[in-house]
């Protein structure tokens, strides 16, 4: 009776690897995608320099990503973002450059601004019932036009340094280093550490409450090989400025909504929602307030992302996030949203923007043109979005 456990053990794994194919496939894809082009770049790809310019190049996109991710889960979509980054970079400079405010007040209302967009549109998604692909179709025909008003046609800038070093700063190395920025590398360490202690816990946990848990061998290969990746590209950041501000609000951002969409009752119920909105209301879930509050929830995000993008460019331009919605849509999709909702994790949405960061990156550095860079990143997207039906159909 002993050895019944060892011989099912395989399958076990073969059961579990079935079930779990769609997160080990899109990151094991990730792991792909970067090698092919470290190698057609001949490494230029994962050089310091390089790979800073990678983070602060997506940090907009994974922060709308998150975002975008709930209101995919909840079974909406919205157009609207990219013209919602522009706007809001366009009143940030407005008040910053024209007015002479103080950037700190100017965020917070650039902020609630964002929050009172995706309220607007919100309300008539949640409570009239209009399809959001129309509401936000209209919101993005409206965004831009009052982005080129507020502009008057023009380029605004340049920003103050403080604001800029919201997207161009690093932090600080207290301990004084020069070819190594020791404080970005034990920052990485004492992260990789904590989530490796984390993870370890709850599995304790779900094993106490009789969850079935991955294999153990899996645990122990999937933590400590995401725990490396974290130290070694810490590691190479440290060797040129340091961890960059941003990606620390992003780190920040992506761990209190993988807490909210995994530990509280309001990430269940969005996801709820998103799978049976009759019988998540049949339930007792306020469907309506909870559509509403995912839209305003992308607004605020997307107003982040519109500070962040503009800090790095240092100027507003009337036609500033210009296409950033399908990069997020894309991400969420590529990282194994569903289309018809109810489905979705979001380090699957990070992973899916970083996806096409790197291709954006590698493509660009291998001098591919935009018009092909445009038809790949397209039948990407095609690709991960059969293999889910796929997937679907086949189960």
């Amino acid at each position: 009776m002993a050895a019944a456990p060892l011989t099912m053990q395989p399958r076990n794994y073969a059961r579990f690897l079935k079930s779990n194919i769609r997160d080990y496939g899109m990151l094991l894809s990730l792991v792909a995608i970067m090698a092919f082009f470290q190698v057609m770049t001949d490494g230029t790809l994962l050089k310091p320099l390089n790979l800073t310019n990678l983070v602060l190049q997506n940090s907009y996109i994974v922060i709308m990503a998150l975002g975008m991710l709930l209101v995919i889960v909840a079974g909406h979509i919205d157009l609207s973002v990219g013209s919602v980054v522009g706007f809001i970079g366009a009143l940030a400079a407005v008040m910053m450059v024209r007015w002479q405010i103080h950037f700190i007040p100017t965020a917070l209302v650039c902020l609630a601004v964002g929050g009172a967009i995706g309220a607007a549109q919100g309300y008539w998604v949640a409570f009239f019932k209009i399809p959001s692909f129309i509401v936000t179709l209209a919101g993005m025909l409206v965004f831009k036009g009052l982005t080129l008003a507020l502009l008057e046609g023009q380029s605004v800038g340049p920003f103050p340094i403080e604001f800029q070093r919201l997207s161009s700063g690093f932090i600080p190395d207290v301990f004084g280093g020069t070819e190594l920025r020791l404080t970005s590398l034990a920052l990485g360490v004492l992260v990789a550490a904590a989530l490796i202690a984390l993870k370890l816990r709850g599995r304790v946990a779900h094993s106490r409450s009789g969850m079935e848990e991955e294999p153990f061998a899996f645990f122990v290969l999937r933590n400590l090989a995401f725990a490396a990746v974290i130290v070694y590209f810490s590691a190479l950041l440290a060797s040129y400025r340091g961890l960059p501000n941003v990606l620390i609000v992003m780190f920040v951002l992506m761990m209190a909504y993988d807490f909210i969409t995994k530990r509280t009752t309001i990430g269940r119920r969005i996801y709820a929602l998103g799978g049976n909105e009759k019988a998540a209301r049949l339930s007792g879930i306020k469907t309506e307030r909870l559509s509403f509050y995912t839209f305003v929830n992308m607004g605020v995000l997307a107003a982040l992302a519109g500070l962040v993008f503009a800090a790095r460019l240092n100027t507003a331009t009337p036609k500033a996030g210009t296409g950033f919605e399908l990069d997020v849509i894309a991400a969420c999709f590529i990282g194994g949203a569903s289309a018809s909702g109810g489905v979705g994790k979001v380090m699957g949405a990070v992973i899916g923007a970083f996806v096409m960061g790197v291709m954006n990156n590698g493509m660009s550095i291998l001098g591919i043109g935009i018009d092909y860079q445009q038809v790949i990143k397209g039948l990407v997207l095609l690709a991960a979005v059969f293999f889910d039906v796929y997937n679907k159909n086949k189960g």
